[in-house]
């Protein structure tokens, strides 16, 4: 086991963010109770600029890069992110060091006025603040009108409860951690909304050339999550994921064997191209570009490209 003495984790400062960081300093200060295991709170720009959505303004790497700034200083020695908002290459010099066991992956439904998504009558507004997600609506919603909207969990509902939409799609992971499991009017289930890469688990990034920490973070990675989510970002890896493109992808394991759902499409009208794949866990990587390839002879690549072109800024 490692002799770990000492090590800063760095956070963003949003309710969410710093609840994961306590959650991962809790479980480090009990596996090395003889350690200091600090936190470092930052703003990052993501975090500041709230009147744009992410595709116009740089992607969620906005949300991770002065953290690593803060571990290529030797402030911090580790971040903690939601692992959906980490880009899906890393910039040379970082490595993600576990990846822990997943919460409930599954989009939550949050309104005061409906009970379902089905309920709601045409021209109801929903609110949400990912590209799959509105493309998701689109798909299978097209008589409801759908908004982008930014800023933490608590902005986010503090702008349904005043009235400015009827209802809200978003993670139930980041609600149940706050404990506002009560907000939650219906979990979607992943058939009518498919998870994003990474949804409900935390990534633990740590400079590679931290040996000592990489080896002191291993007790937090879970080899179940870790196998699908990898495959979930595999897909996205190879179809140029990032915030501007309606990806979707969500991968389970069932007696051994991963199962692996992918899709993508135009988030302004609603097309999509769906399918899936499976394999042994340990083959995470063969499953995912069986699903990429897939998604290409359907034609994602074209579909996609047109869509980057459509939506540049």
């Amino acid at each position: 086991m490692s002799e770990l003495q000492s090590c800063v984790i760095a956070t963003r400062e949003s309710p969410l963010a710093m609840w994961q960081a306590l959650h991962v300093q809790a479980l480090m200060r009990k596996q090395y109770p003889q350690a200091s295991v600090e936190i470092l709170g930052m703003t990052t720009r993501g975090d500041q600029i709230l009147d744009r959505t992410l595709s116009k303004v740089g992607g969620k790497g906005l949300f991770v890069k002065e953290l690593e700034t803060a571990m290529m200083n030797g402030q911090a020695q580790l971040a903690v992110h939601s692992l959906k908002d980490v880009p899906m290459e890393l910039p040379e010099g970082f490595a993600l060091a576990a990846i822990s066991e997943r919460e409930d992956p599954r989009d939550a439904f949050v309104s005061p006025k409906y009970a379902s998504l089905d309920e709601m009558p045409a021209g109801s507004k929903v609110g949400t603040a990912s590209l799959r997600r509105e493309l998701m609506l689109r798909a299978r919603y097209p008589h409801l009108k759908v908004e982008s909207i930014r800023g933490n969990v608590g902005t986010r509902l503090s702008k349904l409860d005043r009235g400015d939409y009827d209802a809200l799609v978003m993670a139930g992971a980041g609600l149940k951690r706050l404990g506002l499991s009560e907000r939650i009017r219906m979990l979607l289930d992943p058939s009518v909304s498919l998870p994003s890469p990474g949804q409900g688990a935390l990534g633990i990034e740590v400079p590679s050339s931290r040996a000592d920490i990489i080896e002191a973070v291993q007790f937090l990675n879970d080899p179940v999550t870790r196998a699908c989510t990898l495959a979930e970002r595999a897909v996205s890896t190879a179809l140029g994921g990032s915030c501007q493109v309606p990806l979707a992808a969500y991968a389970i394991v069932e007696a051994g064997e991963l199962w692996l759902r992918a899709h993508v499409g135009d988030h302004r009208t609603g097309e999509m191209i769906a399918t899936e794949a499976r394999g042994p866990m340990a083959d995470w990587k063969a499953v995912a570009d069986q699903a990429v390839a897939q998604l290409r002879e359907l034609g994602a690549d074209a579909l996609l490209a047109k869509v980057l072109a459509e939506t540049a800024c």
